[in-house]
């Protein structure tokens, strides 16, 4: 059987959670007569530069029209004898489709033809693929809820997993150009312009504790210049793994305001390097920050300024971190890969 991978997420985004799951994918697959799909642009995705496909394996399109390509099923020539898996929402009609389902933030927080042209083609996916897989039970919860005629059998959690790069390191390194101590500056990671991430509650933290904020993430724009003021903080782009391990092992703490997440693979990331975790009781969080984080059920200043002055004492911070150590071994790329190998394995 060949199996038939459509790697759309490397041109859709430059780098961002979904590009990481698909190439910690790509980078374990074996065993397979493997075609990967790829528009020309993929190669501007800081992920997809890490994967050595060889070029016979590519069937390489032009990434021009993409805005609309994107939200149209490749047209490829398929057969029962093809499996068919993409990075996002797409199938192949006469294949047998897995799809993965990484949340409904679209359902939840987007309105307008945006949204309804994501869930449509989100739709589309779902009903047609012999498989689905749901990164977390929140996920597969939340499918069902907004699509109850799905067959719950077709549906596989599948937890992300961490890589192992995030450790805790035995020299206190620096990154260059970051003037704080270790635990001086809180960090903050992710996507900020979506509003249920919550990064003005961080900037307001900040204001109020006058702990400097550690930004990981795209360049500011002028209006969060703005709101930044009488702030001290650093923002940085293009960060790579081994640096985001070096900040979370220096971090007081990683603040993650987020108001919903289909995962949200840097509360492990952080737990793995030692770094504590304040977040909310929320979505997918409760599920994936276990034991080993503050998940608050009522996120504010006031409640988050509270865990940090918690934090700050010795021994619960020991505590908080070992128990986000053991939090953490639940969760690899390896179970990841060997789940979604067993998936691939049923439909064949």
């Amino acid at each position: 059987m060949e199996l038939l991978l459509d790697n759309i997420i490397f041109s859709l985004q430059k780098a961002g959670g979904i590009s990481v799951v698909w190439k910690e994918h790509l980078k374990r697959l074996s065993g397979y007569n493997c075609k990967f799909i790829e528009y020309n642009n993929a190669k501007d995705n800081l992920f997809r530069q890490e994967l050595d496909i060889p070029v016979s394996q590519i069937i390489q399109l032009s990434s021009a029209y993409l805005p609309i390509k994107r939200y149209l099923n490749p047209t490829v020539d398929c057969s029962e004898d093809v499996l068919f898996h993409s990075s996002y929402y797409r199938i192949v009609k006469g294949a047998r489709n897995v799809t993965t389902v990484h949340d409904f933030t679209y359902e939840y927080y987007v309105r307008g033809i945006k949204q309804k042209i994501h869930s449509w083609q989100k739709k589309q996916a779902i009903l047609y693929s012999d498989k689905i897989i749901c990164v977390s039970q929140n996920t597969r919860d939340d499918l069902l809820r907004f699509l109850p005629e799905v067959n719950p059998d077709k549906l596989e959690v599948v937890y992300n997993g961490v890589d192992e790069i995030f450790c805790t390191l035995s020299v206190n390194k620096r990154v260059d150009n970051l003037p704080y101590e270790k635990e001086e500056y809180f960090l903050f990671v992710g996507d900020r312009f979506a509003l249920y991430k919550q990064f003005d509650l961080a900037i307001s933290v900040a204001k109020r504790t006058k702990k400097p904020l550690v930004v990981v993430g795209k360049p500011l724009v002028e209006v969060e210049k703005m709101k930044l003021k009488g702030v001290e903080y650093k923002v940085l782009s293009g960060v790579s793994s081994a640096v985001l391990n070096i900040l979370y092992n220096n971090a007081f703490c990683l603040l993650y305001p987020s108001l919903y997440e289909g995962f949200g693979i840097p509360v492990i990331e952080a737990q793995k390097a030692g770094c504590p975790v304040i977040a909310g009781a929320n979505s997918s969080i409760s599920e994936v920050i276990g034991t080993g984080g503050i998940a608050l059920d009522k996120l504010d200043v006031d409640n988050i300024i509270d865990a940090m002055t918690v934090l700050d004492r010795g021994k619960y911070r020991n505590e908080v971190i070992n128990l986000g150590f053991e939090n953490a071994k639940r969760f690899s790329w390896d179970k990841t890969y060997d789940q979604t190998n067993n998936i691939y394995k049923s439909l064949i």
